[in-house]
């Protein structure tokens, strides 16, 4: 493709962009917090949306601070956070949710750029996913939270020593082109029209 002309590295969000689990994930954290009111689950799920890249835990943390007014308890958001992983495991290991366009390119191009995952979600789910997706090993590296994706990318650039201009992130989201800025390589835009609108520059197709 094109876009990638001078590029040695690609670094792929996961969830939107390889895998098909928007809906997935905000069932789960529907589950999750049955408990409370549907007003304050639809104000998360709203937040969830725009921030496709953060992590649950930020998520769970502006929950509980910040929606429904409660103090700074890690306890709490590891519980969920768990909670919402066990739903995760058991909910996302379909093939027929891959994206298909983008598994065949990464498949086909994997031996021509250096490829890695870096997402918003739970690292060690992420892996497990990848493993029984078997997707793993068209990956160099498989990296998630806790640790924000701004820190995932510059530790990957430095232990790698890739260089930012033939470097690229392709994400879903505006935290995904954040973590790009932040660490001085291009970023391009996929599966979200909003982000096309907003002048980023976007990938339409994998084909």
């Amino acid at each position: 493709m094109k876009e990638f002309t001078g590029k040695t590295s690609i670094l792929w969000d996961f969830d939107g962009v390889i895998l098909d689990s928007m809906e997935i994930r905000e069932e789960g954290f529907r589950t999750v917090l049955a408990s409370f009111p549907d007003s304050q689950i639809e104000t998360l799920l709203s937040f969830h949306r725009k921030n496709g890249g953060l992590s649950r835990y930020v998520k769970f943390e502006y929950f509980l601070e910040q929606i429904i007014g409660g103090k700074k308890n890690e306890e709490k958001v590891q519980q969920w956070a768990e909670e919402f992983s066990k739903i995760m495991r058991k909910s996302l290991t379909s093939k027929d949710r891959l994206v298909k366009d983008v598994i065949g390119f990464i498949k086909k191009n994997k031996e021509l750029y250096h490829m890695h995952i870096v997402s918003g979600s739970d690292g060690n789910e992420l892996r497990f996913l990848c493993d029984q997706l078997e997707i793993s090993e068209n990956f160099e590296s498989i990296n998630g939270s806790p640790t924000p994706k701004i820190e995932l990318v510059r530790i990957l650039m430095e232990e790698k020593g890739y260089k930012p201009e033939e470097t690229c992130l392709i994400g879903d989201s505006i935290n995904d082109f954040e973590a790009s800025s932040s660490n001085n390589i291009q970023f391009f835009g996929y599966n979200n029209l909003d982000l096309k609108a907003k002048g980023f520059r976007y990938i339409n197709s994998f084909k």
